[in-house]
Order: structure tokens, then sequence, then C-alpha cells
């Protein structure tokens, strides 16, 4: 019998997108169904996890298994439906406040153990389903309902904090970058194990344009640069500026100026066992060098739930435990009467 073959209508429900029109989610909600029906994993072979927020609704809008679950528990959840559903594919959603605050510690550990599930990662600097407050990845000295007079703290990079827990996979996109989006989604779940997509989302209502400095299209030929594994680092409407080694640092130059030529730009190698320069690319952020987007990382490693499911079958040959109560009951036992 042949493969069936999936379309994304397959992978939508019934429900009609309750996010306010004009936000971001609704693109990334859509270049999803796509990514899931290039894919080909059967809607009942996937499951979509989220926690609370306006991204956390997601759920509801996909005909797969679905949990729309408990602030900042996504993680945790995802961890323990891919641990004993090994043969699922998983997807877990969360927003930067759900995800990065009170979400942050299981996050962190999700990534570190690289179990194999797919986080997007939806942020827009802002809490938007509690109505405007700041959030962990809001810039310093943002001003927002529950900062008034700008916040005094400095926020979290999601990229930082996936490659200090030792991540093997991250990816960036933005909204209105469909087709970027579409192939870092495809690209994470090809991955075995935790890969990690933010994706720049705008919330209309209450952050609108705070992403605007990149994703213009006046100006994202020349703030962006599209990381694809083998290729040249090249930017710029024409592909005239590129990135090259300055010492440990990265430069960005315009190929045929200042003797520096096309030989010296960098080619991206996303497969690569060393962090360092992964690290370097995932950390600009459109100033003074380009914001990476596309696959940035991308590196197999030994998966928490393989390792899991292994160490169960080595126990269980060597102990001859087929059941709890067997498990239970080995060794020295006593009767209380």
């Amino acid at each position: 019998m042949e493969d069936l073959k999936y379309i994304p209508a397959d992978y939508k429900s019934d429900q009609s997108v309750r996010w306010c029109p004009g936000c971001g989610d609704h693109a990334v909600l859509n270049v999803l169904h796509k990514a899931m029906a290039s894919l080909g994993v059967a809607p009942h072979m996937t499951a979509v996890i989220s926690g609370i927020g306006c991204s956390s609704r997601l759920p509801y809008y996909m005909n797969t298994y679905g949990f729309h679950t408990i602030h900042g528990r996504a993680a945790a959840i995802a961890t323990g439906f891919k641990v004993a559903n090994p043969e699922m594919t998983v997807w877990q959603v969360s927003g930067d406040g759900d995800g990065l605050a009170i979400g942050g510690n299981h996050f962190i550990h999700a990534v570190r153990r690289n179990i194999d599930i797919n986080m997007i990662l939806f942020n827009n600097k802002i809490y938007g389903l509690t109505k405007g407050q700041y959030s962990p990845t809001s810039d310093r000295g943002f001003v927002s309902k529950s900062s008034p007079y700008g916040t005094t703290e400095d926020p979290f990079i999601p990229a930082e904090l996936v490659f200090g827990a030792r991540g093997n996979f991250f990816a960036r996109s933005f909204d209105v970058e469909l087709k970027t989006s579409q192939e870092i989604l495809e690209a994470a779940a090809r991955h075995k194990g935790t890969s990690v997509c933010e994706i720049l989302t705008n919330c209309v209502i209450f952050n609108h344009g705070i992403h605007s400095f990149i994703t213009d299209r006046e100006v994202r030929a020349d703030r962006t640069i599209h990381l694809c594994h083998g290729e040249k680092m090249l930017f710029g409407k024409n592909n005239e500026k590129g990135l090259v080694r300055d010492g440990f640092l990265l430069k960005a130059v315009e190929v045929g100026k200042d003797g520096y030529t096309i030989d010296d730009v960098l080619v991206h190698d996303a497969h690569c066992e060393s962090n360092f320069l992964h690290q370097q690319l995932a950390m600009m952020d459109g100033h003074s060098l380009p914001l990476a987007i596309g696959v940035i990382r991308d590196f197999d490693a030994p998966t928490y739930n393989d390792s899991v499911s292994e160490q169960v079958a080595e126990v269980r040959a060597k102990k001859g435990f087929d059941k709890l109560r067997d498990m239970i009951m080995a060794g020295e036992t006593w009767e209380v009467k």
C-alpha cells in the first residue's frame, strides 16, 4: 500500500482561531500545518502540548492529539508524554512568558536532557494574554503596565539559554518570514533530540512593531542573514555583504572592498560539534551584526528518551522484572503480622 499523502488541511481542527486579527501567531500556525504536511507524520501520531498564554491556544487549532496544560509546565508534560510514547512526534508550544519565566527551569532542563521534542518559542517580548505586562525578554527600560517607568532589568536572550543548557538544535525566524519558518520547523522535526525554534512574533495590541527594526522590508535584507548549512554567510539585497573572522570575533564586510573577497566569507556548518561559532551567530542582534535566521545549530547527540528506554530494557533483562509488583517484591522482604 502506498504511503498516505497529507495536506495542511489534514492538521487543521474545526475550531475558529481566536487570536487578534494581525497577530503573528496566525502565521506560525499556518506554517506549522504546512510543515506537518510536508513531513508526512500522521495526525494520530502527533501531539501538540502547550502551557498558558496566547500562543498556548494553538493545540485547539490542530487535528492532532493536544494538551493545553498549566502555566510554565508544557516542557515537563511534553517530556513525560515523549518518554511514555516514544513513537509519537511531540511539539511543545510556549510564549516568552510561559516558557522563560515560570517555565524557565523546565525549559533549560528539557534542553539539557535532550529529549526528542520540538519546542516552538513564540517571542513577542510581552505578556499578551494577561494584557501587556513586561516579560523575561522585554528590553531594559521597556514601559509596560507592570513597568510604567521602564524595566530595571536586562532580558533573557533565548539563544543564550539554549547554548548555556548545552542545546544541540537552535533555529530562528519571524512571523512574516513564512518560508524560513517552515524550513526551520521541518528541520527541527527531523532532528533527534530537543529542538528549539524561536519565532519572533508581533503583538498588534500590546507591543506592536517591537521587531520592526529588523522585519520591515526596507531594512530586512541588511539587518538579517539567512544561514544555510554548507553555504557562504552572505546577506544584503544583492548578497554583497558577508561575515568574516576578525580575531575571535565576527565582522560584517562588503565583499570586494577593503581587500575582502568571497573567499574570506565564512561557510556555515550547522552540524559542527563545537558550539563556539554557533553561539556567536545566535547572539547577533541586528545592530552591528545582522540577526541570524534559519538553522543555526543542528548537532546529533544521544536523546534522553532513547537512553531511558535502553536503561529500562537493560535492567528488565538483568533483573527479570516484567511487572511493577515483581520489582517491589524483589530482594529482601518481610511480613508484618
